[in-house]
C-alpha cells in the first residue's frame, strides 16, 4: 500500500483508505470484517462522522486493539460547530469510537456558526490532546481562502471532498489549492453514488480496457486514476471483507502517462460549475 504525506500533518498515510458512510446499515459482523481486512491490507486511514449514525461505535469494535494502527479521522456537523459544540462533539465522537484522540477532526461543511469559533475549538483541542490535526470537507477554493485567512498557514490538514470519475469538478481550483498550501485531499464517494460507469457506455470500455491490460479491476483502475496526484487520497467504503481487499490492491496500482490521459479523455472534468458538487 503505498503511503503520502497527509498534508503538513507530518503523518504517512495509506493512499486508499476506508470509508463508513452507511456501515451501520447492513450486518454489523460483515461490517467489521471488512474493516479489519482492510487494516491488515494497510488501509489503516478510517473516515467516519457523527452524522453517520452507528459507524463510530462499528469502527471501535474494529479497531479494538489495534487503535495505534489507524489513521482516525471523525467531522462536526455543522450545526454542533459552535466554540463549546464542537469540544463537545469531539468528546462524544471519542466515547463512541472508544480512543482518547482523534488524527484529524473535520467541520463536515460550511454552516451558520463563524469560522473563527469552529477553528479557536480545533485548536482548543489540539493543545488537549483530544486531536493531532483538523481540516475540512466539502470547502470550495474561496471557501478555504477564507479559512486560511482565520487560522494561518499549515493549519488545515485536508478538505475532504467528492471525487470520482464523472464528477472531477475540484481539479479545476480546489486540488491546485490544496497542492499550493500543503493541504491533503480527500476523494468521499470515488465510485459515485451508486454510478460507477458501466462497461457497455463509452467511458466504462476504456475502463475495462485498462483494467483488463493490467490484470486489475475497474474500480481498482479508477481508484488509482483518482489519487494520480500525491495531493489526493481517496476513502472507498467496503461492504465485505472481499471488497475491501479489491480496494486495497489498487493502493499499489500506477497507471501509465498513456493511461491517464486515455481516461481523462473517456471522463472529461467538464467546466468548472458554479458551487462545489458534494452529497
Amino acid at each position: 500500500m503505498n503511503r503520502h504525506p497527509f498534508g503538513k500533518t507530518g503523518a504517512s498515510v495509506s493512499v486508499i483508505g476506508q470509508g463508513t458512510w452507511y456501515l451501520d446499515h447492513g450486518d454489523r459482523k460483515r461490517a467489521i470484517a471488512a474493516l479489519q481486512r482492510g487494516l491488515d491490507l494497510g488501509m489503516t486511514h478510517i473516515d467516519t462522522a457523527e452524522m453517520y449514525g452507528d459507524a463510530e461505535l462499528v469502527i471501535a469494535d474494529a479497531i479494538t486493539g489495534r487503535r495505534d494502527e489507524v489513521f482516525l479521522v471523525s467531522k462536526v456537523l455543522p450545526s454542533n460547530a459552535s466554540r463549546r459544540g464542537t469540544i463537545t462533539a469531539c468528546e462524544r465522537s471519542l466515547k463512541r469510537l472508544k480512543t482518547d484522540s482523534l488524527d484529524c477532526y473535520l467541520l463536515h461543511w460550511r454552516g451558520s456558526y463563524a469560522l473563527e469559533d469552529t477553528v479557536a475549538a480545533f485548536e482548543e483541542l489540539v493543545s488537549s490532546g483530544k486531536i493531532k490535526s483538523w481540516g475540512v470537507s466539502n470547502f470550495d477554493a474561496d471557501d478555504l481562502d477564507e479559512i486560511l485567512a482565520v487560522s494561518g498557514e499549515g493549519k488545515v490538514a485536508c478538505n475532504q471532498v467528492l471525487y470520482h470519475l464523472k464528477e472531477r469538478a475540484i481539479e479545476h481550483a480546489v486540488i491546485p489549492w490544496c497542492e499550493r498550501h500543503g493541504v491533503a485531499v480527500v476523494a468521499y464517494s470515488p465510485f459515485g453514488h451508486d454510478d460507477f460507469p458501466d462497461d457497455r457506455s463509452k467511458g466504462g470500455a476504456v475502463l475495462a480496457r485498462i483494467a483488463q491490460a493490467r490484470r486489475a479491476t475497474p474500480r481498482q483502475v479508477a481508484l488509482s486514476f483518482l489519487t494520480r496526484a500525491t495531493t489526493v487520497f481517496a476513502i472507498p467504503k467496503a461492504s465485505s471483507a472481499e471488497h475491501a481487499g479489491e480496494n486495497a490492491a489498487a493502493g499499489d496500482l500506477v497507471l501509465t502517462k498513456e493511461e491517464i490521459l486515455a481516461l481523462d479523455a473517456a471522463f472529461p472534468r467538464g467546466p468548472k460549475p458554479r458551487s462545489l458538487p458534494m452529497l
